[in-house]
């Protein structure tokens, strides 16, 4: 019995993953084998950087909150346990952009729960 090879899936395999690598440095975005490690560290740092994106934009909320809210005299954490205390439900999403966008919007929250 003949011997069947795989010619036609190899290539369309290696082409995919050729054509994941595009716009990399050098033979890495040509040459299958270092194509192809390329492609799967950026596949790992993709992944575990989604979940440090969520990370990284709650500390900038905080950070923001916590720079508008001593304009108004008052320290970050003492807000927070305020708008628990006063049951006003907004996140640290919500409050930054508050913070940045409407001053006076987020002045009044900072009067309402000192």
């Amino acid at each position: 019995m003949p011997r069947a090879n795989s010619s036609v899936p190899r290539h369309r395999r290696h082409r995919k993953l050729i054509k994941q690598a595009k716009g990399y440095f050098g033979t890495r975005k040509s040459n299958f084998r270092t194509a192809k490690d390329a492609v799967q560290r950026g596949w790992q740092y993709a992944y575990r950087d989604r979940r440090q994106k969520k990370r990284n934009f709650r500390r900038l909320w905080i950070i923001r909150i916590n720079a508008a809210v001593r304009q108004h005299d008052m320290s970050y954490s003492k807000f927070i346990a305020a708008l628990k205390a006063k049951n006003i439900e907004l996140n640290r999403k919500t409050l930054a952009h508050l913070a940045v966008h409407d001053p006076e919007g987020f002045a009044q929250i900072v009067k309402s729960v000192s």
